[in-house]
């Protein structure tokens, strides 16, 4: 795996080794303490850097009227399955990661992660998952407990490639569609907190779809903002979805995304039906966009397999 960062500036670099300390500050702090032997023996074995800052295409225009921004996409590799609990062991790294990019400022480019067992990435290169076959190839290395590579990847062929992309296609998409019907009637019925939730899974649902039918790989997740740079860096047309030059508009996504938790249990949720509209138009073109990226992709498979018959 490729280890050199000669391709992004200096200042980018110095940025991405401040991630990693901040990674390593926060993983051994959540262990200091730790009494049960397999946590005392927790490592992270590689942090590797994917997606466009690996691969050399990234968008760095904040200031600009589309005001858009590349994420630092980073893969940790750990050695214990349990390790791989979000919201148990990682939430204090994601806090700190958005305190120092959001608040202080000490950070300029925002970070996204995602954490799994170097048997769970191997697991995904011997079934021919693309997102690790792209890791593989594209990913740079930030740090190397040691020099085990990744397995050697076992692409999938033309045949079993389209199965799959139509599989996950034919039980994500209508389960999308169905919860933003079910969104509506709970809308009509002036149940807002529970259309808010609908929409919620109704978005997250169309992430999953887009990042399976195109990946064959989807984080086990449910916050929006994370689901969302993901499925975005596949393709940019799902980055207009969301209005990012307003700030109620921005102000209306962070309530949808919090919508998962808080419409179902917290008294203090409040959403509008004006707000609901709005949300319910933007996640219509959100379903068509990612129909005509699915779409594409199913009929880009077809094509290739119809090749090899």
């Amino acid at each position: 795996m490729r280890t050199a960062l000669d391709h992004l500036p200096a200042n980018k670099q110095r940025e991405l080794e401040r991630v990693v300390q901040i990674v390593f500050e926060e993983f051994e702090d959540a262990f200091a303490l730790a009494k049960h032997e397999w946590k005392k023996a927790g490592r992270i074995l590689k942090i590797v850097l994917y997606g466009s800052y690996a691969r050399g295409g990234w968008v760095d225009e904040p200031h600009t009227a589309k005001g858009y921004q590349s994420d630092y996409d980073m893969l940790i590799v750990v050695n214990d399955k349990r390790l791989t609990d979000r919201v148990k062991y990682w939430s204090k790294v994601d806090d700190r990661l958005m305190r120092e990019y959001g608040i202080t400022g000490t950070l300029k480019t925002p970070v996204n992660f995602i954490v799994h067992t170097l048997q769970e990435v191997n697991d995904g290169l011997a079934h021919g998952r693309y997102f690790f076959m792209d890791v593989a190839q594209d990913g740079i290395a930030l740090y190397q407990s040691d020099d085990t590579e990744f397995h050697q990847p076992k692409p999938k062929t033309p045949l079993q490639a389209l199965a799959m992309a139509k599989e996950y296609f034919e039980e994500w998409m209508p389960s999308a569609s169905g919860m933003m019907e079910t969104a509506k009637f709970s809308q009509q019925q002036a149940r807002f907190k529970d259309a808010a939730f609908l929409l919620h899974q109704s978005t997250e649902r169309l992430y999953h779809c887009v990042l399976l039918v195109v990946t064959f790989y989807t984080p086990h997740v449910h916050n929006l903002g994370f689901l969302r740079t993901q499925a975005e860096r596949l393709d940019r047309r799902l980055t207009y979805v969301w209005p990012l030059d307003n700030r109620k508009h921005r102000a209306m996504f962070e309530k949808l995304k919090e919508a998962y938790v808080k419409a179902r249990y917290s008294k203090h949720y409040r959403i509008s039906e004006e707000e609901l509209k709005w949300l319910g138009e933007r996640v219509e073109e959100l379903g068509q966009i990612v129909h005509e990226i699915c779409s594409e992709r199913i009929a880009a498979l077809t094509k290739a397999a119809e090749k090899r018959s």
